[in-house]
């Protein structure tokens, strides 16, 4: 998809965290910015090591969804690992 590409390019080039926040408020409807945070709590949780059954509760979504997730951070060049990894509040990783 090239518009990733742009979008991306987009980003990169954005050097604040608010004007990041208020480009994805004015781009994205209530909805995608919901799933868009219900997506990286997610991946928060795999990370640190929450039972998948418990995040389909917690967060009311599928299993399939977290699925997804745990093989994104299972994969040994995933960059949303690497991006978690980075991130002191969330200690050490737990997902095996």
């Amino acid at each position: 998809m090239p518009e990733i590409r742009e979008i991306s390019k987009v980003l990169a080039d954005i050097t604040s965290p608010d004007d990041i926040e208020k480009f994805l408020y004015e781009i994205l409807t209530d909805n995608e910015r919901r799933d868009l945070s219900l997506r990286w709590e997610l991946m928060k949780k795999l990370y640190r090591g929450v039972p998948q059954r418990s995040i389909a509760s917690e967060l009311g979504v599928s299993l399939c969804r977290i699925t997804r997730g745990s093989k994104i951070l299972k994969s040994p060049d995933s960059l949303t690992a690497k991006l978690l990894a980075s991130m002191p509040e969330l200690g050490e990783r737990k997902l095996k």
